[in-house]
């Protein structure tokens, strides 16, 4: 006895998907068991160290592509032609052998699979999380702003300058060196907190998406714009700390906090200070509408 029409449709489409997901795994697990080893180790390159966000984030897009799973499959069927390109793109990336191309291979692909599959409102659906999956995989960008970070630098060390100095340190600061006690702390480019900044970003975004609070221009500017002085707060302390653990001679402290588990530990809390944060200003600022008219009193 022959099954329906649309029990054979459905059932070819869920052994296609389960084909695709197959290849997929085969292909990619090996390059995000490489990420996760060296952000784990810290046995990858310094640049794409600075993803290690992807941590947290490349599960937590796998999360939100599951619980869109229903929605996926009520989507009608539509082919989009940009699909087929990028998928095209994608392969010729995964096949080139380069380490970024290799890697930026991975949300192209599957950004061309949702296209292919369910078009436009395939890809709207599945957005963030490729969003989320595209922002964690590592590239050469840290290494291109690397050249600008020389500012910074220098006002990092300034203000860490002068921080010990006012505790009765004797601290001279020349650009970006820091001496202390006869002993130079300098604030390399790679010290300078993008990788907290990236991470702080990334995670901020994150914490909108789940809260609900990314629909409000307002409080999305706001809170990055917090998020980022915090970040920066929070690596002026650090450099701080280093440059007095060094000076003062104490470099078991020193290695702690710089090559050790320490500075994990120092930017989890720092990260921390975001939840409370969003939380009170989406209690606040979410009371008034963004388009509200003040109200008039009437006598």
């Amino acid at each position: 006895m022959a099954l329906p029409q649309h029990i054979q449709i459905k059932s070819t489409q869920q052994i296609l998907s389960i084909a695709i997901l197959g290849v997929l795994a085969l292909l990619y697990t090996p390059l995000l068991l490489h990420w996760l080893g060296g952000w784990l180790h810290k046995t990858i390159s310094i640049e794409h160290e600075y993803f290690s966000h992807g941590i947290i984030g490349l599960p937590f897009a796998a999360y939100l592509s599951w619980l869109n799973r229903k929605q996926w499959q009520r989507l009608p069927d539509s082919t989009h032609p940009v699909g087929a390109f990028l998928l095209l793109i994608g392969g010729v990336f995964y096949l080139s052998g380069i380490a970024d191309w290799v890697n930026l291979s991975l949300p192209i692909i599957l950004t061309g699979l949702c296209l292919w599959f369910k078009g436009v409102a395939g890809l709207r659906l599945q957005g963030f999380p490729l969003v989320l999956i595209f922002l964690a995989t590592p590239t050469f960008v840290p290494y291109l702003l690397v050249p600008y970070t020389l500012p910074l630098q220098s006002f990092i060390a300034g203000t860490a300058g002068f921080i010990l100095n006012q505790i009765g340190m004797q601290v001279t600061v020349d650009e970006i060196n820091i001496y202390v006690g006869g002993r130079i702390v300098e604030v390399a480019p790679y010290c300078a907190g993008l990788k907290m900044l990236f991470t702080t970003l990334y995670v901020s975004l994150m914490l909108l998406y789940w809260t609900g609070a990314l629909v409000s221009r307002r409080i999305s500017v706001w809170f990055m714009c917090i998020a980022v002085a915090i970040s920066v707060t929070a690596n002026i302390i650090r450099n701080t700390f280093l440059s007095y653990f060094h000076g003062t001679g104490n470099e078991a402290a020193f290695k702690w906090l710089h090559d050790s588990w320490g500075g994990d530990l120092y930017s989890a809390c720092m990260l921390l200070l975001l939840v409370p944060l969003l939380n009170w200003m989406n209690n606040n600022f979410l009371a008034y509408p963004e388009n509200a008219e003040p109200i008039e009193e009437q006598n």
